[in-house]
């Protein structure tokens, strides 16, 4: 993971085993990579043809040469960027295995014109609940239409083993897609931070502390593997 002023970036780099993952060289070349990749459009393609922070040789070639080395062998498998014209890209790195590196990493872009210090604190507490929960979009319009349709069918299925009349078959599968895009959309879940409040709610929260609206413009979240 690497951080600038208005963007930041994940990448996975795999290894064969836990042991050269821990390696100081891999992990310096998985940090120097990250930095790289700041600087690039986000793609797998961009950053391995870039030059390698540090270094005269692209990200690709680098790593080519560390498994030659260390003898084992290595793939940026993928990478995800994110970056706002103004306001923060927040992250959050879980069971962090040293700076910037982990096996759940998480970005937040939120766009704003306010205080930098407060974004950075409700962009860091949304990461950290993006990496506990796991939603699959931010807003219910952005859930993939077949993931929506599998979910209705299975309910509509379910719902008409009941033996209930039509009418009342449709208003058990709308509560239960109701619950579903609930738990599902970040911003309609509830803040793990507080307990209490829905992430929307929350964001709008920090408005006062950062003195302008806030803007949740994406998410992403990166788990090993």
């Amino acid at each position: 993971m690497a951080q600038g002023d208005t963007a930041a970036v994940l990448i996975e780099v795999n290894s064969e085993t836990d042991f050269v993952a821990k390696n100081e060289q891999f992990q310096d070349l998985v940090r120097r990579a990250a930095a790289t990749a700041l600087d690039t459009d986000g793609s797998v393609d961009a950053i391995a043809a870039a030059t390698i922070n540090g270094g005269d040789k692209s990200v690709a070639d680098t790593l080519t040469d560390a498994i030659a080395t260390i003898g084992e062998n290595m793939t940026l498998r993928r990478a995800a960027k994110l970056s706002v014209g103004k306001g923060v890209v927040a992250t959050y790195m879980h069971n962090a295995a040293g700076e910037g590196l982990g096996k759940i990493g998480v970005l937040v872009a939120l766009e704003s014109e306010g205080d930098a210090g407060a974004l950075a604190a409700i962009g860091k507490q949304v990461a950290m609940h993006v990496a506990a929960t796991n939603p699959l979009a931010a807003t219910q319009d952005e859930i993939p239409s077949d993931v929506a349709e599998r979910e209705r069918a299975i309910y509509t299925e379910q719902a008409a083993e009941s033996g209930k009349p039509a009418e009342i078959v449709e208003k058990m599968v709308e509560g239960r897609m109701r619950k579903f895009y609930e738990e599902s959309v970040l911003l309609s879940q509830v803040f793990v931070i507080d307990g209490e409040s829905k992430v929307e709610q929350a964001i709008k929260n920090a408005e006062k502390d950062a003195g302008a609206p806030i803007a949740l413009k994406g998410f992403v979240r990166m788990a090993l593997g």
